[in-house]
């Protein structure tokens, strides 16, 4: 893999090029910035910005002006090649928190196993319904604590207005949802996005995960999408290192109450 090649296709198409996330979102060009502006509940932040030190402080200051106006916390998503070099710490001091660092992977569907199927006494169960998006917050909660309801609001929105473009399963042992993840399939994009994958404790090891990645990479590849990325915590890198997946670049959230 040409690892610079693909990060450039990756900021052009899928930060600078990016498409609305959700129903009721919008992608807006401001200048040297690229942001999403949406409803309190729908994800609000800066996706991709070209700065230099005579121009990053204005902008962030922008910013916090528009999202103020618009009375919605947002996130600054900061990778690790955006310039300045010291544009996080420019947004430290704007009073922006910095929330974990994760790593930006990726793999090209056609490279993957698609085969691994999931541990015995689990089932993959897709999500139709508002039910299943509830036992999906109920994985996610025990996996990743409480998101204040926008997880909820934005799968519903999602199977309602635009189902084609997002995917979410459940692992199941029993009755019992053990498992979950996400799928996001954008039109034309050429990145499918992993969200949201985990495995409440008791079942971790087993090969849950694995099988919700193959799942997903299934319907990706089905969908015609050459790639996959997912923004990975340091739990679940190894597994996607041994699967085929390959660091690009790190990532890291840069909130702001607005």
């Amino acid at each position: 893999m040409d690892r610079d090649a693909v990060l450039a296709l990756y900021d052009r198409r899928m930060r600078r090029g990016a498409l609305p996330d959700g129903p009721g979102a919008r992608i807006e060009h401001v200048g040297a910035v690229v942001r999403q502006t949406g409803a309190g509940e729908d994800w609000n932040g800066v996706l991709w910005s070209g700065l230099d030190p005579s121009t990053a402080d204005a902008a962030i200051a922008a910013q916090i002006r528009h999202f103020a106006a618009v009375g919605c916390e947002f996130e600054w998503k900061l990778y690790a090649h955006d310039r300045p070099d010291d544009l996080a710490g420019r947004l430290r001091a704007a009073g922006f928190t910095a929330g974990p660092e994760e790593t930006l992977m990726v793999a090209a569907t056609g490279d993957l196993d698609l085969g691994h199927r999931p541990p015995e006494g689990i089932r993959l169960c897709p999500v139709l319904d508002a039910a299943g998006v509830e036992a999906v917050i109920q994985v996610h909660e025990r996996v990743f604590g409480p998101d204040g309801g926008r997880l909820r609001h934005r799968l519903l929105a999602r199977l309602a207005a635009a189902p084609d473009t997002a995917v979410a399963v459940l692992a199941v042992a029993g009755d019992r949802p053990v498992g979950a993840a996400r799928l996001e399939l954008m039109p034309g994009a050429p990145f499918a996005g992993l969200w949201g994958g985990g495995t409440v404790p008791d079942w971790r090891g087993r090969g849950v995960y694995r099988s919700l990645v193959a799942f997903r990479a299934r319907v990706a590849a089905g969908h015609g999408c050459p790639w996959l990325q997912v923004d990975a915590s340091d739990m679940s890198r190894p597994v996607l290192r041994r699967l085929g997946f390959v660091p690009l670049t790190s990532t890291t959230p840069f909130l702001h109450p607005g």
